[in-house]
């Protein structure tokens, strides 16, 4: 037998899936997915192998509205990740449809089987991304510890939300066999969710209060950045007149070994000039000596002629 190819046609969408749009049609999906009957396994194959040969859309119609309450089943195994039902059923729908898509009936397994996994994948998938705008569960075992770190801490009766004991953080890695670093850093990520800056910061009377109001800036005021700029502005012209007391190649020298970020070896200056490495560092030290008096004596001066003044 030649390798399956899914057929081309999408699956035909249950109405009762594009009216799950928010938790007011719960109910309503809940009756209706409980309505449809389910399949014996020779009318799944009938209809799982029209599909697959024929793109016959009825077929597959049947096969995911038949298989509605098993996404409804796993959709509410998620509910502790504070995210709407309805949202956690149309992701399970999504994998229910890929699934229906994809399902080879010739290896001869039931869809229900197949498609637990594609309906999972996509529920976990979007709690995930909807936990945390900060990318988590990059690798699969990092996915797995997210969703199983809670069931295990109830299976060693650690509760509460707070920071973990050393002990608490030993067990559950002798448990899950992974590191403490591993356990803490995922434990502190389930105890948080995003906040927007915008929430409000209680329910006062007024509301106006939002979680932004709270957080302290902790970059320069503006008087400190316009004292600060002055300051700079004052140090550089203070530089540059007192670099004007060099000659041209103190200056070079100088401006080499002192200003520079990656400054230019005592051998190389000697080179360029054909003087030795100890005459350079004599020369150096000069200039620098030359820069620290004028530095000094404009500070003075500064100091007595109205820098400053006015504070």
């Amino acid at each position: 037998m030649s390798a399956y190819n899914p057929p081309v046609n999408q699956p035909k969408l249950p109405s009762v899936l594009r009216e799950n749009a928010s938790e007011s049609g719960l109910a309503h999906f809940f009756r209706e997915a409980w309505s449809y009957p389910m399949l014996k396994p020779e009318e799944e194959y009938v209809l799982a192998v029209r599909y697959a040969e024929d793109g016959d859309v009825e077929a597959a119609h049947k096969l995911v509205t038949s298989h509605l309450r098993l996404v409804a089943k796993i959709a509410m195994g998620y509910r502790g990740y504070g995210l709407p039902v309805s949202d956690l059923i149309s992701e399970g729908n999504i994998g229910l449809m890929k699934a229906v898509k994809k399902f080879d009936p010739y290896k001869g397994f039931r869809l229900s089987t197949y498609a637990m996994w594609w309906i999972k994948a996509s529920i976990t998938e979007y709690v995930l991304k909807s936990w945390s705008l900060v990318k988590m569960g990059t690798v699969a075992a990092q996915k797995k510890l997210f969703f199983s770190l809670r069931k295990h801490k109830a299976r060693l009766g650690i509760t509460g939300s707070g920071e973990l004991l050393p002990e608490q953080a030993t067990a559950l890695a002798r448990d899950l066999k992974i590191s403490e670093h591993d356990i803490i850093n995922m434990d502190r990520r389930l105890a948080s969710r995003d906040l927007s800056l915008n929430a409000p910061l209680s329910q006062g009377e007024d509301g106006t209060a939002e979680f932004q109001d709270t957080l302290i800036d902790e970059g320069a005021s503006p008087e400190e950045f316009t004292a600060n700029s002055q300051e700079r502005s004052m140090h550089q012209e203070m530089l540059s007149t007192a670099l004007k007391a060099l000659d041209e190649r103190e200056l070079h020298i100088f401006t080499e070994r002192r200003l520079k970020e990656d400054p230019i070896t005592l051998e190389e200056l000697g080179e360029s000039y054909g003087i030795s490495r100890e005459r350079v560092r004599q020369l150096e030290v000069r200039a620098f000596e030359k820069v620290q008096k004028a530095v000094i004596a404009a500070k003075e001066n500064s100091d007595g002629s109205g820098w400053g003044e006015g504070a």
